[in-house]
């Protein structure tokens, strides 16, 4: 697996990943279904099935929003959808109707315990920092309230396991090449250098103040979601 220190960090990091995700962001939705095969709508919907004790109608802020999947699921479900998100080009390829703002992670513009809960779909990896930007979630969550955050896997079963690097490693790069932007694609794959193991990323959650935290294995484990409650 690709080191951390061969990717971008700090300051680096932001630009690298602003700049290619204004890049990608015409043909991101398309590449999502492409990729994983439909499979990330489910998971989207599992995120937003989690908010467990956030009532219907109270706002839920989608952290790293891209083009609006999540608000989307979040206003179907009944919550009152706000998405935030350093790309420009990303926000500017949104398909929704909620509130959009163009702001760190690190720095939400929110006041402490405004909203009901938090989601975030497969960006974790993406932070600069991401105890800081777990804390900064906590910051802006009521408490009772609910945070669901979805990130790639790596699958327990070897077999899956196996499979699963040589698809995302190299058939996901090819195919990213030939639609969109052959270096995002290529990146994508290695930033998961960035997460830490399973149990040490819900010890992370758990430690900025949500009880319960915990690991659910999506699809066998190629994707994952993190969930606990705001203490």
């Amino acid at each position: 697996m690709t080191s951390v220190e061969q990717l971008p960090t700090g300051a680096d990091k932001a630009r690298a990943v602003r700049t290619m995700f204004d890049t990608i962001a015409p043909r991101y939705d398309l590449m999502n279904r492409l990729l994983t095969f439909g499979l990330d709508v489910g998971w989207r919907r599992a995120a937003v099935r989690a908010l467990v004790g956030v009532a219907t109608g109270e706002h839920v802020v989608d952290v790293a929003c891209g083009t609006g999947d999540l608000c989307r699921e979040l206003a179907s479900a009944g919550f009152v959808p706000l998405g935030v998100d350093l790309s420009a080009g990303m926000l500017a390829a949104a398909r929704t109707d909620a509130p959009l703002v163009e702001a760190d992670a690190l720095a939400m513009p929110l006041p402490d315990a405004s909203v009901g809960g938090v989601t975030c779909g497969f960006a974790l990896r993406n932070f600069i920092a991401l105890g800081p930007a777990l804390a900064e979630m906590a910051r802006v969550v009521r408490p009772g309230g609910r945070v669901a955050l979805l990130e790639v896997g790596q699958p327990a079963n070897p077999v899956l396991r196996w499979g699963h690097r040589i698809y995302f490693g190299r058939v996901v790069p090819f195919v990213g090449g030939l639609l969109s932007d052959r270096a995002a694609y290529r990146y994508l794959p290695r930033s998961v250098a960035y997460l830490p193991p399973p149990d040490e990323l819900v010890a992370l959650v758990a430690s900025v103040g949500f009880r319960d935290a915990r690991r659910i294995a999506l699809s066998g484990g190629i994707a994952q979601l993190l969930v606990g409650t705001r203490a």
